[in-house]
């Protein structure tokens, strides 16, 4: 073998466990999914291998499955403003505050330390009927007997807000980061406020970052499972919770592939058209 076609070979050679992993832990199984959707649900509860269009035609007919998947996009829309008109001002503090860097977001990544699925339950103990806004309620005698907070949507967009600000966060702190201060105190020194400095100079700048934190909010806020199930009530049941009612619940894998798999084109059309207009980098960056 000549040295020009070692060479060539040389970074798929390299490259080779990382792509095993891949095709492996994410294609494979993808696949299977795909197949499955194809199959078909019979009267005994078996699956029936086979080339099916039952479970794609009920998903995409059924005005059931249709509404709960805009009413998920709608949560998770929310869910990603909230997140921005709370997560920006904090990346700017700590983007713009001196000596105090490392502390900061120090503490912004203790969430990161405990389990999800307890920081969501922690919420029961806070706004629950016994929990720790009504007991201060009850005994400031602003109310005379215990207020129903949980089990809502508000509460299902405020748990979600909890866990998915952070990722906000980072990705606004990290494009800030990259943008010259001196920017800012040369638009003051040609006349501009600090407002309009940051108006026109700052914010333009970092809206990369505010798009990529966005972008991944809202992914990760329609995907979830974990929030609608621990803090939602029965007609707060997003996406993801049909797909574990029609796996789990009903053994019914053909017609759960089949929403899996429509969730996952619709969020995968949302990356694709932001990787098209401002590619993945910038989320890379705010992600490592």
């Amino acid at each position: 073998m000549s040295v020009e076609a070692r060479e060539k070979r040389q970074p798929w050679i390299l490259l080779s466990p990382a792509l095993t992993a891949v095709g492996l832990l994410l294609f494979v199984p993808l696949v299977f999914i795909v197949v499955y959707s194809f199959w078909l649900r019979t009267a005994t509860g078996a699956d029936q291998a086979g080339f099916y269009l039952d479970n794609w035609n009920e998903a995409l007919t059924d005005p059931f499955y249709r509404d709960i998947l805009l009413g998920t996009l709608r949560i998770a829309a929310i869910t990603t403003i909230a997140c921005a008109f709370m997560g920006y001002p904090a990346a700017y503090f700590i983007a713009r505050s001196r000596g105090n860097k490392a502390l900061l977001l120090l503490l912004l990544m203790l969430p990161f330390w405990i389990s999800y699925i307890i920081r969501t339950m922690s919420w029961i103990n806070i706004l629950g009927v016994s929990g720790a806004v009504n007991w201060a309620l009850l005994n400031l005698g602003i109310v005379s007997e215990p207020v129903q907070m949980l089990y809502n949507e508000p509460t299902v967009i405020l748990g979600l807000v909890h866990f998915l600000l952070p990722f906000m966060v980072l990705n606004v702190y990290v494009a800030l980061e990259g943008i010259d201060v001196s920017l800012e105190d040369a638009a003051c020194s040609l006349g501009s406020t600090r407002w309009q400095a940051f108006r026109e100079v700052t914010l333009p700048l970092s809206l990369p970052g505010l798009a990529a934190g966005g972008l991944l909010c809202f992914v990760l806020s329609a995907g979830t499972y974990i929030t609608p199930l621990v803090l939602g009530g029965p007609t707060d049941a997003m996406f993801a919770n049909l797909v574990f009612e029609a796996i789990i619940t009903q053994l019914n894998w053909p017609l759960g592939s089949a929403l899996s798999l429509m969730l996952l084109a619709v969020l995968g059309a949302l990356v694709l058209i932001y990787n098209h207009y401002l590619g993945m980098g910038q989320l890379m960056k705010g992600l490592g």
